[in-house]
């Protein structure tokens, strides 16, 4: 059986937060205003994995009115998520993703990313792919008042 999943996420840009995007910090005077910490590929890729093994989304598992997941690191909550589905049988076989931003560039960091993410989600890199696209100066990504990520996945089982 093979199963397909669409996650995205949209996050404000302010200054006081870090940008990190699939857990790692990038270099930028702003960050993702959300209750976790606010790292928008992951969320994404939650959202994908979860919809494709039909098991909610990412406000059902980690309800933003918890204060558990209050600033959370993102990665504990793919990391959790990542352990159900594998208990329910499901395997990745690849991840696409895209990310939104204008500044800074993403692609210094993509590789960097992508290891990030397998170690995560313990699969092997050749498995994930982020291409990154600009907002062409319009708003909100394109005048960094927001970052965005798009994901789709697919399971087998």
């Amino acid at each position: 059986m093979f199963r397909t999943g669409l996650g995205t996420d949209l996050h404000r840009l302010v200054e006081g937060r870090k940008l990190l995007l699939g857990g790692i910090q990038l270099d930028f005077n702003k960050g993702e205003d959300g209750h976790s910490d606010g790292d928008v590929l992951i969320h994404a890729i939650i959202d994908s994995l979860l919809g494709a093994a039909a098991l909610g989304d990412i406000g059902t598992f980690f309800p933003p009115e918890d204060n558990k997941w209050k600033d959370c690191d993102s990665s504990i909550l793919l990391e959790e998520v990542m352990n159900k589905i594998t208990e329910d049988g499901w395997k990745i076989e690849n991840l696409d993703c895209v990310v939104k931003l204008q500044s800074p560039k993403f692609i210094p960091y993509r590789e960097k990313v992508i290891e990030n993410l397998a170690s995560i989600m313990k699969i092997e890199k050749e498995r994930i792919f982020v291409k990154a696209k600009t907002g062409e100066k319009l708003p909100p990504v394109g005048t960094s008042e927001a970052v965005e990520a798009v994901c789709i996945c697919l399971l087998s089982k």
